[in-house]
């Protein structure tokens, strides 16, 4: 079977809806399960997912360079190697310690499978970026929707039911790898001499966005952590019931699902980069609105609204990345996106630990908010700086 020239759409996010769907299973129940099945304390079950992070952005930056440096296709094959015999083996070893170690194979796994998936998006060229990741993006949050209800489902009747319908979605995300995305895209020819002084200054000046670009997305991510962590303690405090609470996650997968369709209509008539910005800003926003919400239907409106910014940016920003870089930076540059949100994300829960701590809600949300809008605040003064730079030139 000879390796195709083209990557097709319809496959990268079908790779990203299985993924997630098969990830899905599993994300939710860790800490439960170490708690409660394992007896292991929360402090031990913390530990293992603070590995899992690591082992996750171990995997980012390997799949990104592995699939710059080494071959794209087989790299693709090595990380869903990895997440399918890890899951596949949980069926049978789920007790202590086995459940750590394999779960932590299954992030190195999933940690490469994402930055693949991001990779091999930023190669199709039937579409337009912008398209492309909104379509991957809502693939993933039907995966997320199916996986994450499944489980509720799945756990009662037995924790290696749910190993065991986990590991057919990695199974058919391998015959998707193996099969749909064989595929080599040949790298463009070298720049010529007489354009590489001008060629290196632009390459410089995207570097620098991007860079403010990742450490915005830190914060975005460090704030969004909150919802998966302190905010179910911070609603049931209220009197809301944690089944509320979970259903806020199926709302805002329903509303992807539907809206990010919508979201793609937009591009004719908005620049990707005001887009993005103008969804975080939204995003950012319903986190200093928090401070005013005291029962479930301030909740709803308020996650709603964190929706509708998540759906404006988060999509778009790979698709900005890929414009910025070129096919033989594809790899490290979707890999260190990912590497950012799991810095975020394992930062997150701690950050706002403390700040309770030390503090109170109020004050997490609104630092949160300026975490946020004073980084993008100088993605957004840089970008201004490059456009005058542009028109100067002309």
């Amino acid at each position: 079977m000879t390796k195709q020239r083209q990557v097709k759409l319809k496959w990268v996010a079908l790779a990203s809806l299985l993924n997630n769907t098969g990830a899905a299973f599993l994300w939710p129940l860790t800490t439960m399960y170490m708690h409660n099945y394992l007896h292991e304390s929360l402090t031990t079950a913390g530990v293992v997912m603070l590995l899992m992070s690591i082992c996750m952005m171990v995997g980012n930056y390997l799949g990104g360079w592995l699939f710059d440096h080494w071959d794209q296709y087989h790299t693709a094959v090595l990380g869903v190697t990895i997440s399918t015999v890890a899951i596949f083996t949980l069926i049978f070893a789920h007790g202590w310690p086995w459940f750590a170690v394999l779960m932590m194979l299954n992030s190195l796994g999933d940690g490469i499978n994402m930055t693949i998936v991001n990779s091999y998006g930023s190669l199709v060229s039937d579409h337009s970026s912008r398209y492309v990741f909104n379509y991957i993006y809502m693939a993933f949050n039907v995966g997320v929707v199916i996986g994450t209800l499944a489980v509720g489902v799945l756990l009662p009747i037995s924790v290696v039911l749910v190993f065991t319908v986990a590991t057919i979605f990695y199974f058919l995300l391998a015959l998707v790898v193996v099969f749909a995305l064989k595929v080599r895209v040949p790298l463009p020819p070298k720049t010529p001499r007489s354009r590489e002084k001008l060629a290196s200054r632009s390459h410089q000046q995207a570097l620098v966005l991007i860079w403010l670009i990742l450490l915005n997305f830190v914060t975005i991510h460090l704030s969004y952590s909150l919802w998966e962590s302190v905010m179910a303690v911070h609603m049931t405090n209220m009197g809301i019931p944690f089944y509320a609470y979970s259903l806020l996650w199926t709302l805002n997968g329903v509303l992807i699902i539907v809206g990010q369709p919508l979201v793609n209509k937009l591009s004719p008539y908005v620049r990707l980069s005001s887009q993005i910005m103008v969804g975080i800003l939204i995003f950012a926003s319903s986190f200093l609105l928090l401070i005013f919400a005291r029962n479930l239907w301030a909740f709803v409106l308020d996650f709603v609204l964190l929706t509708i910014g998540e759906m404006a940016s988060f999509a778009g920003l790979p698709a900005w990345i890929a414009q910025l870089t070129t096919v033989n930076e594809a790899g490290h540059y979707q890999g260190l996106l990912n590497i950012m949100m799991s810095i975020g994300r394992a930062i997150g829960p701690l950050y706002g630990g403390f700040v309770i701590d030390h503090g109170n809600y109020q004050e997490l949300f609104i630092s949160v908010f300026l975490l946020m809008t004073v980084t993008l605040g100088g993605v957004f003064a840089y970008l201004l700086r490059l456009r005058r730079l542009s028109d100067d030139s002309k």
